[in-house]
């Protein structure tokens, strides 16, 4: 397949704003595709060469690009900037103004393979060698296909869908309906690489589901829990339960392999980035254990051993860096509790009954691990005032609340549902819990705020049904000066000059200045109101829900936008106010 073919699909979905037309089209894309150009093509669909878990980085500033383009185009690097300003970005002015025609006979694998060798190059000289190979790149191919190449190296493709409209668009391949749909999630939440379920699809078609299991190594999209206002409404749901702490840190799935002589170790936060190279800490305390094969998941959180007490997730959240690892390590000490088992020594847990899960998970740790690592507490509990007291015990000893699971309840990978259950304590107990928003562009500021410029911002929720993103709120508060001016400076490194067709916005709430929906926070709020203007949950003669004084909290560097709190919690949330 040429490079060509797949620019030119990338422009007609670009264009597209009907979710069903872009399926359509990428269906008929992978159609026409073999088994790895498909595998491609899921990435790069994302604006990725390959699965998120094993990183993608070009680590190529856009200055650096601009001179590469100002060459291309025989021009100077102010002209670029100046029509960078006007188009938006860099990729849509190589697309718009390189004039050079060639034979499109760059293949879709040749581009890609060039790519991985350019996001390899490192070193000493490495930009100046990127800059040249980038300028060859270009110069070999047409001027559609040099601009989606800009846009993936600069990490701004934004063609406005997820991994849900792809999984749509490989049903659609098969059966021409999304009818697939369930059966195709439930293996990419097993095996959490879009590319390689894409790759089976097409070998295999659709008996290849019935095939794919674990992989040591690729990542289990995680488990989440519902949440419910209190514990007479939890042991109504699902009567006597477990009960564990529930602590504010990151949350981590770890596999082990130790076949064949060899310790491999991997760390995946909760967006399933792989933080393996930032807790050396953790990793020194895993080679110790004695299994094949093994993948867990727990809560790692720093520990004050002068206090005897947890800390706050801002300061756990300072451990997660790339430079100074080990000095960091050595002055946030880190405490991994593990609340699950998934896999041992080649057999899958995800059927066992959390009983049998626990057991088996006590069994390896009690024996194996050091202090650094072990299951954290649970109580059973036989009655909704236990359930209440322990709750209580908890909230006393600094924890924000206790999760609640169901004994016999199964671990269902990628899904939210009352086999957990979050329960957690606020002063005013009107709205239960924060809200985890995506910023989705920013207003600018009046008065005093007039000189950061940015005085207030906009935020949304993730419908995942439709696959887009839905406004909650307009935030103006809980800022410092400070903040002000750190969150204009990432806003503005994700700017866009429209809307994405993928975010969903009444135009009398339209932002000054649009962003990707990319950066997470997380908001507190009075309560949960209906809304004419704001779009989260809004359907035909149903309104919209909004956020009644949201103050802004913080940010949440480990979750993805997608993993933000979801249309159906903010109703549930809504309904559970109401008692």
């Amino acid at each position: 397949m040429k490079f060509k073919t797949v620019a030119d699909y990338f422009e007609r979905i670009n264009a597209e704003s009907s979710r069903t037309a872009i399926t359509k089209l990428l269906a008929e894309l992978f159609d026409k595709a073999t088994a790895h150009e498909a595998q491609i093509i899921s990435y790069l669909s994302l604006g990725l060469l390959r699965a998120p878990y094993k990183g993608n980085q070009f680590n190529m500033a856009d200055k650096l690009v601009t001179r590469v383009i100002a060459r291309l185009l025989t021009s100077d690097v102010a002209y670029i900037d100046e029509l960078m300003q006007k188009s938006g970005d860099l990729g849509t002015v190589v697309g718009h103004y390189y004039q050079h025609e060639h034979e499109h006979s760059a293949t879709l694998l040749s581009v890609y393979n060039n790519l991985e060798l350019l996001e390899n190059m490192g070193g000493a000289g490495s930009q100046e060698e990127k800059s040249e190979f980038l300028y060859t790149l270009l110069a070999s191919v047409d001027a559609l296909s040099a601009q989606y190449i800009v846009r993936v190296v600069l990490g701004n493709l934004r063609l406005g869908f997820s991994d849900m409209t792809i999984i749509d668009a490989l049903s659609w391949m098969l059966t021409g309906s999304k009818s697939l749909h369930e059966r195709i999630e439930h293996a990419y939440n097993v095996c959490a690489d879009i590319g390689l379920i894409t790759a089976l699809l097409k070998e295999k078609g659709a008996a290849a589901l019935d095939d794919v299991s674990i992989i040591i190594g690729i990542p289990i999209r995680p488990a989440a829990a519902e949440r419910l206002p209190t514990a007479q409404d939890i042991f109504e749901k699902i009567g006597p339960c477990a009960v564990q702490p529930k602590l504010d840190g990151f949350r981590l799935q770890i596999h082990c392999d130790n076949r064949n002589g060899s310790k491999k170790r991997w760390f995946y936060s909760r967006n399933l980035s792989d933080m393996s190279d930032m807790f050396p800490d953790l990793v020194a305390a895993f080679d110790k254990i004695n299994v094949q094969t093994l993948i867990v998941e727990g809560e790692a959180i720093v520990y004050d051993e002068n206090t005897q007490s947890f800390v706050p997730f801002q300061e756990t959240v300072k451990r997660k860096r790339k430079h100074d690892v080990e000095e960091v390590a050595q002055q946030l000490p880190l405490k991994l509790f593990l609340f699950d088992i998934l896999y041992h020594d080649g057999e899958s847990l995800l059927n066992k009954a959390h009983t049998t899960r626990r057991d088996t998970m006590l069994h390896i740790v009690s024996s194996q691990f050091s202090e650094v690592i072990s299951v954290i507490s649970e109580r059973s509990v036989e009655s909704a005032d236990a359930l209440e007291k322990y709750f209580l015990e908890n909230i006393n000893a600094g924890l924000e609340g206790v999760v609640v699971k169901k004994p016999s309840s199964h671990y269902q990978p990628g899904k939210r549902n009352f086999n957990w259950i979050k329960l957690k304590y606020h002063a005013s107990r009107t709205l239960l819990d924060t809200i985890d928003v995506v910023v989705l562009g920013y207003y600018y500021g009046s008065g005093k705020r007039s000189a950061f410029g940015i005085g207030a911002f906009l935020v949304g929720v993730y419908n995942k049904h439709k696959d887009c993103f839905e406004t909650l709120a307009k935030v103006g508060t809980g800022m410092k000066d400070v903040d002000w001016h750190e969150l204009k400076a990432k806003c503005d490194k994700i700017a866009l000059k429209a809307q994405l067709h993928n975010v969903v916005c009444d135009p009398h709430l339209a932002p000054d200045v649009w962003v990707a929906p990319s950066l997470v926070c997380v908001v507190r709020a009075d309560e949960i109101t209906i809304s004419p203007v704001h779009t989260a949950g809004k359907s035909g003669q149903n309104l919209g829900f909004a956020l009644r004084f949201p103050r802004f909290i913080g940010y949440r560097s480990d979750k993805s936008p997608e993993e933000t709190t979801s249309v159906q919690e903010i109703f549930t949330l809504f309904e559970q106010q109401k008692k």
